[in-house]
């Protein structure tokens, strides 16, 4: 019997090939292998760099929870996104959120270009912005959904048919939804990119990406990509991702209840100035989250009234929310994008793309959710007694 629910689904997938009837694969450290005759060069396993069964297991679980037919993990998320990019031939053309992750941008402005690879940077909320940025060049159309801050929205049905019609891919980055809340390949996407760093490894100990695709055609680039740039993660961190995947939606289905709590919560209080969150009615992509994802996630950000200062003496004073980058883990982390995740990315353009200095980003865990509210109205009470000043 087919598993179609996500979280039997987690927990039975990935390879059923495993040694001594272990319930867990094993964490294979062997670098290479050894050949049956000189002529048997057609194994699998030859050289770890090409494949190893602990990697076999969380590609085949990426597959798997991402509705693909095959999976390619990397060193690191932006390993996987790099790997995407690669794929592009020179004079390509891209179209791009003008919403993205800072070190997403900063290879499609610092690094592709170098190789003839031009990109237009525009509001994926638009359709209609997205079909007048294709060209005939555009190759790719690529977003995350939600978008890192501000938690934009990108119609992914419809970014699909559109970048179908001018003969080019649809790449989304599915790292702030995970495939517990999203599955874009069934939305119509050719690629999905995640950094499994974050929800599907969900401790913080494991550092990694992955790219699922359910195109033929993309399969052999891939693979060579994977092989011969070499930036494949290591079988402990794979080991690692596998059982994190494994308590995916049962972490996340916390984590959403708190993320929904919260943001409620913030939207009344006199000193936050907006709260960007999918699940809030008043968003305005609301309609396209609930018809596209299974629950909001568990990320919200807000702008606080004050500014810089107000945002510094706010993470300052939290106590059970951890300042620092990252995200999707059990323990609830914050940051300030622009003086930390996105401290590179020109003032003009994170101004441009609505990521103010006021702009907070909190990553919502899995403690229990009143203490995590009296947090944040500590944080917010050491902003009203003017400790930014």
């Amino acid at each position: 019997m087919a598993h179609r629910r996500a979280q039997t689904r987690e927990v039975h997938a990935g390879s059923a090939d495993r040694p001594f009837g272990a319930i867990n694969q094993p964490i294979f450290t062997s670098c290479t292998y050894e050949y049956e005759t000189a002529h048997s060069i057609g194994g699998r396993y030859r050289y770890g760099r090409m494949a190893s069964p602990t990697r076999d297991e969380l590609e085949a679980m990426m597959t798997d929870l991402e509705g693909g037919t095959s999976a390619y993990a990397f060193a690191s998320g932006m390993a996987a996104i790099d790997a995407v990019f690669s794929l592009l031939e020179p004079g390509a053309h891209v179209v791009a959120a003008d919403n993205l992750y800072a070190e997403t941008y900063d290879l499609l402005t610092g690094i592709y270009p170098m190789y003839g690879i031009d990109v237009s940077f525009v509001d994926i909320r638009r359709n209609e912005v997205i079909a007048d940025a294709m060209c005939r060049e555009t190759a790719l159309v690529y977003f995350e959904s939600p978008t890192n801050p501000l938690l934009h929205i990108g119609d992914i049905e419809a970014a699909a048919a559109i970048a179908h019609d001018g003969d080019a891919f649809l790449a989304i980055d599915n790292t702030f939804a995970s495939p517990a809340l999203q599955r874009p390949l069934e939305l119509g996407a050719d690629i999905v990119v995640e950094s499994l760093t974050k929800y599907i490894g969900g401790h913080s100990d494991a550092i990694l990406g992955s790219v699922v695709v359910d195109d033929p055609s993309l399969e052999e680039q891939l693979s060579t990509i994977q092989y011969t740039r070499g930036a494949i993660p290591g079988s402990l961190e794979c080991f690692l991702a596998v059982r994190g995947g494994r308590t995916l939606s049962r972490r996340v289905e916390v984590q959403c209840a708190n993320a929904r709590a919260i943001a409620e919560w913030m939207e009344a209080h006199e000193m936050v100035d907006h709260v960007y969150y999918p699940g809030q009615p008043n968003h305005p992509n609301h309609d396209i989250a609930t018809r596209q994802m299974d629950d909001y996630g568990a990320m919200v950000s807000l702008d606080l009234k004050g500014g810089e200062p107000a945002a510094t003496a706010f993470v300052e004073a939290l106590e059970i929310f951890t300042l620092a980058e990252s995200l999707g883990a059990v323990e609830s982390l914050v940051e300030v994008p622009a003086l930390m995740t996105h401290q590179d990315i020109p003032p003009e353009k994170r101004a441009a793309s609505g990521i103010s200095d006021g702009l907070v980003r909190l990553s919502i865990g899995i403690e229990h959710v009143d203490d995590l509210i009296d947090d944040i109205r500590q944080g917010l009470q050491a902003v009203e007694l003017g400790e930014h000043d």
